[in-house]
């Protein structure tokens, strides 16, 4: 487990055509705290047909890598988009995960679902694999999910003013990255705010976002790792702030900003690979120490701030094919009105979209077997707990009627004795 000590204010900042003060823009990006700053989550994942036969079976010795690893991935006979993504890890990952999936059983809280490999490990990542915070943090999103009713959003949220929202806050995913990565992209310096309001509302807008994350989750990244052959389950994301400013940091805009944030650095962490804001200019800077405040160390360190002369260094990582024209690129999507519109991507791709919904409804019977499977050797140790409580009373009716005897017995002697006392006065 590579670890790389990092502080925010190593954020590249490219002054570009924009010009502007380079100390001003360090001073922008420092005074935040050390954090260990990991590498990509797909670093330490080989594809299966690089791992010998003989991980099928968990070779951990704890009782997390074998009693608790998912059933899923103890079933080597059978496919599923999971096992597809997991194989070989990194060891240390892998013993933290187990430790982690150990603590949970063991208090009774490791669900059926999202006890998986990865999923666990973004949250040990996120509290810099402190066990203890990292169970305190998955427990919180567990409770999120369902006091949110986010399954159910993901299942049948129906966001009819898409169209019409996009055309005052321009945001969507637009091919991947030359890893592979999804990439998503928004123009903040294009959005109007009270016209979006017209159309939907803040609440609506944060349940589209977890729609969003959640198709990113079980659709987009399975897709990118079919795709790509290697898995895939980070984002690149772009950030066109020209035009933006203090003026679009409205009250509404805050709690929106800092909703969305919350719930991703919450529920969704250590999804963003890296984080591009271009055509930063100089109304830009004075809204960024505010946005900055917001936001964890961790993630700054993902940042790229750059100005006017963003273009060479967004090609470095994505081809122009996969770049809109108005980042540099040579894409406009015309048939669908525009890049944002497009949702372009191999989750697209018909072939492999069936791919994932196949692997997926084998995850699906999975879960249920195992909560299955689970359900039964809980009621097997609900009988046993019982039929040793019910020994324990019967040895224990024993006992007091043997305590009682001898209190009868008692009782006879003591009245004898009083009674030799007796004869003795007189």
């Amino acid at each position: 487990m590579y670890i790389t000590k990092k502080k925010s204010k190593d954020i590249d900042v490219s002054k570009g055509s924009s010009g502007g003060d380079g100390d001003e823009d360090e001073e922008l990006l420092s005074n935040s705290k050390t954090k260990n700053v990991y590498p990509p989550i797909e670093t330490f994942w080989f594809p299966p047909s690089t791992v010998e036969a003989t991980m099928d079976a968990p070779k951990g010795r704890g009782l997390g890598s074998k009693l608790l690893h998912p059933l899923r991935l103890r079933r080597s006979s059978r496919g599923s988009l999971k096992r597809a993504m997991e194989e070989k890890h990194d060891p240390k990952d892998e013993e933290a995960v187990d430790k982690l999936r150990e603590m949970l059983f063991l208090e009774g809280q490791l669900p059926t679902k999202f006890n998986d490999y990865h999923t666990l490990l973004r949250f040990l990542r996120m509290r810099d694999f402190d066990t203890t915070a990292a169970k305190d943090m998955f427990l919180k999103f567990i409770k999120w999910r369902e006091d949110f009713r986010t399954d159910a959003i993901s299942k049948g949220f129906k966001f009819e003013e898409k169209e019409e929202v996009k055309k005052w806050y321009p945001h969507g995913y637009h091919g991947v990255d030359k890893y592979g990565r999804p990439i998503y992209i928004e123009r903040l310096g294009m959005v109007d705010l009270n016209k979006l309001l017209q159309v939907t509302t803040l609440e609506r807008f944060v349940k589209y976002h977890v729609y969003e994350q959640e198709k990113t989750l079980s659709i987009r990244y399975p897709s990118c790792s079919i795709e790509a052959k290697k898995h895939i389950a980070s984002t690149t994301t772009i950030l066109d702030v020209g035009g933006a400013g203090v003026s679009n940091f409205s009250k509404p805009a805050r709690y929106l900003f800092t909703e969305i944030q919350k719930i991703d650095s919450n529920y969704y962490p250590e999804t963003l690979n890296q984080l591009f804001i271009v055509n930063a200019g100089s109304g830009f800077k004075i809204l960024w120490k505010a946005l900055r405040a917001f936001l964890d160390a961790r993630t700054l360190a993902k940042i790229h701030v750059l100005g006017n002369n963003f273009v060479p260094e967004l090609r470095e990582i994505i081809d122009p094919s996969n770049l809109p024209n108005f980042l540099g690129g040579n894409c406009c999507c015309s048939e669908y009105g525009g890049c944002l519109s497009s949702d372009r991507g191999p989750w697209n791709n018909p072939t492999i979209l069936a791919m994932v919904q196949v692997l997926s409804s084998a995850d699906e019977t999975y879960d249920n077997e195992e909560e299955s499977g689970l359900a039964s050797e809980d009621a097997r140790l609900d009988n046993r707990k019982i039929e040793a409580f019910e020994g324990a009373l019967a040895e224990a009716k024993k006992k007091i009627e043997a305590l009682e005897t001898a209190l009868e017995d008692t009782k006879l002697i003591l009245k004898d004795l009083t009674q030799h006392i007796e004869d003795l006065r007189t």
